[in-house]
Parts: structure tokens; sequence; C-alpha cells
């Protein structure tokens, strides 16, 4: 069962993402609260998952997420918001956020993006972060992504190469072969070796670096 904690301002929101997720199987929300109860409730119902409001008027989410990763065994965290705003979604990203999702996601997909959540993928909205991606691509140096890189193992390459193409760790470890506990051992290195805060930051590195096109050719 995947427990899932949603965090809005919005009783309707919270309300309608609650009745969605629970009408799906091997889907449980343990709790939906409001900004100010976020970290309290998160540490007494151990979520697997959190939908995490980005902008709220009691607290800031980008507070919440961060004290969220701080947490020993932390729950995956992905950012709602019906904003078009790439500040935050970089910021998001950079701190750890494993998704970023707009609240008027089709109710039909939330149920199959919190599964790839809590199966270690990420899930972007197509429609505001092309530019946070580009702007990432932009900033960073080829080379320096590169270096970065030679930090790993040809196994853990390889592994990057397929959480970059979106795969979550049980199709990672299908892929490969190996069991998901070392899939996630294996993720967990890369992120340590490229000192950064999630998968997105990792794959956006990798694509950076031109690791992606490497491997089609």
């Amino acid at each position: 069962m995947i427990r899932v904690l949603v965090v809005d301002d919005e009783a309707l929101i919270r309300t309608g993402f609650q009745r969605i997720l629970d009408a799906a199987s091997g889907i449980e929300v343990v709790a939906a609260v409001p900004g100010g109860d976020a970290i309290r409730t998160a540490e007494e119902v151990r979520p697997d998952v959190v939908l995490l409001d980005i902008r709220m008027p009691d607290v800031d989410g980008l507070t919440v997420l961060a004290a969220l990763r701080r947490q020993p065994d932390p729950p995956v965290v992905a950012m709602l918001t019906t904003f078009d705003m790439d500040e935050y979604v970089e910021a998001a990203l950079r701190s750890g956020a494993a998704g970023f999702l707009l609240k008027d996601t089709d109710p039909e997909e939330l149920p199959f993006l919190v599964r790839t959540l809590a199966d270690g993928g990420t899930v972007l909205s197509s429609k505001v972060t092309r530019a946070v991606v580009d702007g990432y691509l932009e900033a960073a140096s080829p080379g320096a992504a590169t270096h970065c890189l030679d930090r790993l193992t040809d196994r853990e390459r390889d592994v990057l190469v397929l959480v970059a193409e979106g795969l979550s760790n049980a199709d990672i470890a299908g892929r490969m072969h190996l069991s998901t506990g070392t899939v996630k051992d294996h993720v967990s290195a890369i992120l340590t070796k490229l000192e950064v805060g999630g998968r997105v930051q990792a794959a956006l590195l990798a694509q950076q670096a031109g690791l992606l096109k490497k491997e089609r050719e």
C-alpha cells in the first residue's frame, strides 16, 4: 500500500485529491492537511509520497520540502501548483523534489503518477518544465557535467542513463537484470557522487554531458 500525504492550503484541493487517490487500488491517503501541519503530520504518519503545494499562505512549500528532505528515510515529494513560475520549479527540483504537477492534472492520471513516484520515478508536467530544463542546461557547463560523471562507475553510468530516460527503479531493475534494492543502492551512490538533491538534477547533468546522446549512437 502506497501511503500518501496531501499538503495544500485549499480544502477543496485536499478533498479532491484524497477522494481520487483513495479510490485507486494500492493507494491510501493517510492525511490531507494545510501547510502549517505538514511537517508534524509527516513525522507522525510517515508517508511514502507527499504531494506538496509549492505556494501556501501559512508556510512556504520550499521550506516544508527542505524539512521533509532532512527526515530519516525521507518521503518522495512532488510539488503541486497552478502557477507557471519557473523560479519556483527550479528551486524545488534543486532541493530534491522528485516531480512537479499542476493541480488540474487529469484525475485518471493521478494514481499512475503517484505509483511512478513511489517506485522511484520522476514526474514532470510538460506545461511548465521545458523552460526550466532549458535554463538548467544553458547555465551548466558541459565540461563540468562531464567531470562530475567521471566519478561514476560504468554500472552507475548505465543506471544513470535509464534514470534520465525516466524509468522507475523497478523498470531499471528489469532492464538490467538486477534487484530493485541494488538499483536503489546505485541511485543513492549516483546522487551522492554527483552532489545533487534528486533524480531530476542527475538526469539533467547526464543530458548536459551528452551521455544520453552517446548511448543512442
